[in-house]
């Protein structure tokens, strides 16, 4: 991983594996930063995140493909990790539904919004990548 120590680095592995949030800030083509929790996979050291392709997500990306991510804190404000990187949209990546690992993680959720895994792949079709440039955790 990006710079971290052992310990940081189990420690930001074990909850890129467990947590089903992250948030992803993008930037609007006037410059204000907008956040968005998401449903994310860690996929081969990016963060993969599916979206609708015409969500405000996608429409920032494309014009500006510099993003943060951010794990939640645990309640008292602390295990935070953040990490800065680019990202970018494609519609010709795997489907949610047919990727297993997310699956896998999110068919609970799926089912808890009233979606099948089908549903959900054709409604936020839209894959986006993010490949993390930098890593904070403290």
């Amino acid at each position: 991983m990006l710079n971290l120590t052992d310990e940081q680095s189990a420690a930001v592995a074990d909850r890129l594996q467990t947590e089903s949030i992250a948030w992803i800030t993008t930037v609007t083509d006037d410059g204000q930063p907008q956040s968005s929790p998401v449903w994310f996979l860690w996929a081969d050291g990016d963060i993969l995140v599916y979206a609708r392709p015409r969500s405000w997500k996608v429409r920032n990306i494309r014009a500006n493909p510099l993003v943060s991510a951010h794990l939640n804190s645990n309640d008292a404000g602390g295990r935070v990790v953040t990490f800065e990187g680019t990202a970018k949209v494609s519609n010709s990546r795997q489907l949610a539904h047919e990727n297993p690992a997310y699956l896998e993680k999110y068919r609970e959720g799926i089912a808890a919004i009233d979606m099948t895994p089908e549903q959900l792949g054709t409604e936020f079709s839209a894959a986006i990548l993010i490949t993390p440039t930098r890593v904070r955790v403290y």
